[in-house]
This record gives structure tokens, sequence and C-alpha cells, in this order.
């Protein structure tokens, strides 16, 4: 039996290592545009209309159901094949990471639109109809009163996204993706899988730093926007003092 091969596990480390960009980069925006879809399935469930309610609950269920490597397979040879036989759009030159940014932004919609629904009720609605009677829009008062305390609520679930995205979006590989895990996956075939240990070693010590920051990073996110809205209201409350 051969022994743990340090110099291999070093030399994946760091010719992995710069395609940490890449899982970013698709991380980021895949949850940034799940966020704009989770918006309008969350107002469709809102909605006081059966029918735009129906949408979006059957949106959830089916988004929820489908495993995300199926969605991906869907999305990057099934998508392309409707596109070329229904209106004539050949898609052979789109990068491949727009196929993983496209599965995952509507797989995260589903979520999101839970987070962002459930967060929206959480907020008493006497401050949003309070707010509308002292002459705010509708817009202005979910700007200034209903976002930023919904947003509060959030943070914690919005932060386990991105968790969930690191590690999920590992998959984009199966398609020929070169992030992390794509770029270990080529570099151990060179090597005739030889060294896989070795290989999953280094990304696993790839993949834990950075979810531990993000974890990190959000935890200190939510704690300053607490502190910072309870600065406001001892605020408040001195100010009404002071009038009184």
């Amino acid at each position: 039996m051969r022994g743990f091969r340090w110099d291999i596990f070093i030399e994946f480390y760091f010719k992995v290592l710069p395609y940490i960009r890449v899982t970013l980069i698709y991380v980021v925006c895949s949850v940034f545009f799940g966020f704009l879809i989770g918006i309008g399935i969350a107002m469709l469930r809102l909605s006081k209309r059966k029918v735009l309610r129906a949408i979006g609950s059957v949106y959830v269920t089916v988004l929820r159901s489908v495993p995300s490597v199926v969605l991906l397979f869907i999305v990057y040879y099934g998508l392309p094949q409707l596109l070329r036989e229904n209106f004539g759009i050949e898609m052979e030159d789109v990068d491949t990471i727009i196929y993983v940014i496209v599965t995952f932004s509507l797989l995260l919609g589903s979520p999101m639109s839970e987070i962002i629904r459930t967060s929206y009720l959480a907020v008493p609605s006497g401050q949003y109809e309070a707010a509308v009677m002292v002459g705010l829009t509708p817009f202005q008062a979910i700007k200034r009163i209903i976002f930023p305390q919904g947003f509060i609520i959030a943070l914690p679930n919005l932060g386990n996204i991105f968790i969930f995205m690191m590690k999920e979006g590992a998959l984009a590989y199966t398609i020929g993706l070169h992030d992390v895990l794509g770029r270990g996956m080529y570099l151990s075939g060179l090597k005739v899988n030889v060294y896989n240990f070795e290989m999953y070693l280094a990304l696993a010590l790839i993949y834990w730093p950075c979810t531990l920051i993000l974890e990190k990073a959000f935890k200190a996110w939510e704690k300053s926007l607490r502190n910072k809205k309870d600065n406001s209201k001892k605020i408040s409350r001195k100010q009404r003092t002071v009038e009184c």
C-alpha cells in the first residue's frame, strides 16, 4: 500500500486554488438572481388571487422536488435543443458557467421565496399600515420600514444559502466546468487517478476555509445590523422623552 504523498497534495492544492474565483463567480451570481426570482415568487404566494398563489406554489413544489444535478442536465442539454428547434437560436458559444448560473438561480428561487415570504410575514403588518397613514407611499413603506426589518430576519438563512451553493455548486464539474472540483478532477485524471485521496483532501482544505469565512461574515453582518437597529430604537426613545 502506497503512502500519502505530501508533494502531490501540495501540488494539487496550489494548482486548484486559483479556480476558487470561478466558484465564487457562479455562487454570487446564482444567489443574486435566485434572490430576484425569489422576490417574484414570494409576491405570487402573497397575492390575494388564487391563480397567482397557485403558480407560486407549483414553482416552489417542482423546484424543491427536482435534484440539482437533474435540473443542471435539463438546462445544459435541454435548453439549447429547445431554443434551436423552436426559435432557431444556437447556444454553442455560450460559456458553461452561464448554464450553471441559470440552473442554480432557478433552483435557489424556491428557498429564497420562502425566506422572503416568511421574513415579510414576520414583520407586524401594523407597521406598514402606520407608515402609509403618516404619508409614505406603499413602496416607501416597504423600502424604509418592512425591508430593513425583514432583511435582518432573513440574513441567517441567506448565509445558509451561500454555504449551500458553495457545496452544491460543485456539481458543475459534471458538465465540464473547471471550478475548484472540476479542475481537481481534471488534474487527478492527468495522474491516472492514482492520487485521489491527496486531491480530495486538497479540495476539502479549500472549501472548508471558504465556508468558515462565509459563516463568520454573515454572523458579523447580522450582529452589526442588529446593533444599528437597537441604537436607532434608543435614539428614538430619547427623542420622545425629550419632547415630552
